[in-house]
């Protein structure tokens, strides 16, 4: 890409939708002192400018870096993996830690993460709900984030 973070994030704004419920998912996990840690193939600079635009610019964000040149944007990756970050290692990390850990997803970045944790939602008609039902491995479905917050209360 190029053009200054600016530019991009406002395009980027207009363009891509936040699940407006993911904030007060994170209230509810902060009220019972659930730590959340977004995990994220991604860019974690455009994460935390979307995260401050819904109101929880203080959610942890393991992503990849970026360095803005004037030849265009460089991804710069977090861990050696193929998607940059190592999602499955910080719930492996969490686990061995002594957490609990829930993991939510959807993407294909998400298959060893999932497999990974306690307890896994995946998003309804994604690659990750797909993987999970085809090996049986147990998970609750889920639309938005609304939803996912009533089911993890459900589990406390």
């Amino acid at each position: 890409m190029r053009g200054s973070f600016e530019e991009i994030s406002a395009h980027l704004r207009r363009t891509i939708r936040i699940d407006p419920s993911f904030a007060t998912f994170v209230a509810a996990c902060r009220e019972r002192s659930f730590p959340v840690t977004i995990l994220s193939s991604g860019i974690e600079r455009i994460i935390a400018d979307r995260l401050a635009e819904i109101g929880v610019p203080d959610v942890a964000i393991v992503a990849n870096g970026l360095v803005i040149e004037p030849a265009g944007w460089r991804l710069v990756f977090r861990d050696d993996v193929p998607n940059g970050t190592d999602k499955a290692g910080v719930v492996r990390r969490a686990r061995a830690s002594g957490a609990r850990t829930l993991f939510i997803g959807d993407g294909r970045s998400d298959f060893d993460a999932a497999l990974a944790a306690d307890v896994r939602f995946a998003k309804r008609g994604r690659a990750l709900e797909r993987y999970l039902a085809e090996r049986r491995i147990p998970f609750e479905p889920f639309s938005t984030f609304s939803e996912a917050t009533e089911m993890m209360l459900a589990l406390v």
